[in-house]
């Protein structure tokens, strides 16, 4: 028998979990709308990582659903990063 404890943590736990899958899908509009800021053959790279991201996403969610958050702030700070990088090498604009 699992006590009431365990069961709120294993709600929040999973709480957590949708919270971070909704968040993710809502970082891939980042990811889609790249094409508008970077060159096509970097997006494209960029929509591949974030299609591996989705694998990451799903194995996190399966082994500690409380840690999937994580990995969109991850995607997000990752897309932040390579488009600024651009931005400053590249002179990549909108």
């Amino acid at each position: 028998m699992s006590s009431i404890g365990d069961r709120n943590r294993s709600r929040l736990s999973l709480t957590a979990g949708v919270i971070g899958i909704g968040v993710y899908l809502m970082a891939g509009g980042l990811y889609l709308g790249s094409g508008l800021v970077v060159p096509y053959p970097w997006a494209y790279w960029l929509w591949a990582v974030w299609i591996g991201g989705v694998s990451v996403l799903v194995s996190v969610f399966r082994r500690s659903p409380i840690w999937t958050p994580i990995v969109p702030i991850a995607a997000v700070v990752l897309w932040v990063t390579v488009v600024q990088i651009g931005h400053w090498l590249f002179g990549w604009t909108a």
